[in-house]
């Protein structure tokens, strides 16, 4: 596998770690994205007692007909009490009355959450990472020049870079500046109230650049769009494969493959 230096040039070769030759399995990805994406919902739920304080159900016989809910031509249900005239044998409590509990309401004992083990999650993150080298899959959802090898390799210098304009020209010369620039055109606004509620925009997923460490070039990319960076050690199904759909167009440091091996043997 070749290495480019920063300036586009392929200063020598590599062998790829056996993780790259792994088994692809869309399904298995899927279900770890899945997994990954349950566990950061919030459970929610109404108060149990919510609605069923305002009435209740009086079926004695002994009872004064006006305070009674049984013999008096009225259905068996909880009313109100102490009310006063105008709300007087309000039905309450039930679902079908005003101000009455739900009828199905969340609750936040569900179960939510979608488990996996985790010899499936890491057999899933390392199917995601092998197919960071297939050009037919990566070429569906990326716009890429035409005969690069995948994945894209680049020596450690990468890892230094602190302003943007830098790693801007590494990404042109190298031939993947086309698809940030397509995945910021691609930006819109999202419509509906989700732009009330810190979504307000749509942006599209492009390059992902794999460090060794957390280091200078964070910086240097976060602000491009599409674009994310994360250590070898933070990667998983999602990142590799967001929406669940594999094949994302990988940018790796050397010193990441290195560390790739080492971590997933």
């Amino acid at each position: 596998m070749p290495v480019y230096d920063l300036d586009g040039k392929v200063v020598k070769e590599i062998t790829l770690p056996a993780a790259f030759m792994h088994d692809l399995e869309p399904e298995i990805i899927r279900r770890a994205v899945l997994s990954i994406q349950s566990a950061r919902r919030q459970k929610k739920g109404v108060k149990p007692e919510a609605g069923m304080k305002v009435a209740e159900y009086r079926g004695r016989r002994a009872l004064p007909a006006q305070n009674r809910g049984i013999n008096v031509e009225h259905a068996r249900l909880p009313r109100l009490k102490n009310r006063g005239s105008l709300l007087a044998s309000r039905v309450g409590n039930v679902p079908q009355a005003v101000g009455g509990r739900a009828a199905h309401p969340p609750k936040v004992e569900k179960i939510i959450f979608e488990k996996i083990n985790k010899k499936e999650k890491k057999k899933a993150l390392i199917s995601a990472i092998a197919y960071t080298k297939e050009l037919e899959h990566v070429s569906k959802r990326h716009k890429i020049k035409k005969g690069l090898a995948l994945p894209v390799v680049v020596e450690n210098s990468i890892e230094g870079l602190r302003k943007t304009k830098e790693i801007v020209d590494l990404f042109s010369k190298i031939g993947l500046l086309e698809d940030i620039e397509y995945a910021k055109e691609k930006t819109k606004k999202r419509s509906g109230k989700g732009k009330m509620k810190g979504r307000r925009l749509k942006k599209k997923k492009s390059l992902l650049l794999v460090t060794s460490k957390e280091c200078p070039v964070y910086k240097a990319a976060r602000n491009l769009v599409g674009v994310d960076i994360v250590p070898v050690r933070k990667l998983n199904a999602e990142v590799l494969a967001p929406g669940g759909q594999p094949g994302r167009l990988t940018m790796w440091s050397e010193d990441a493959i290195k560390k790739v091996s080492e971590w997933l043997k």
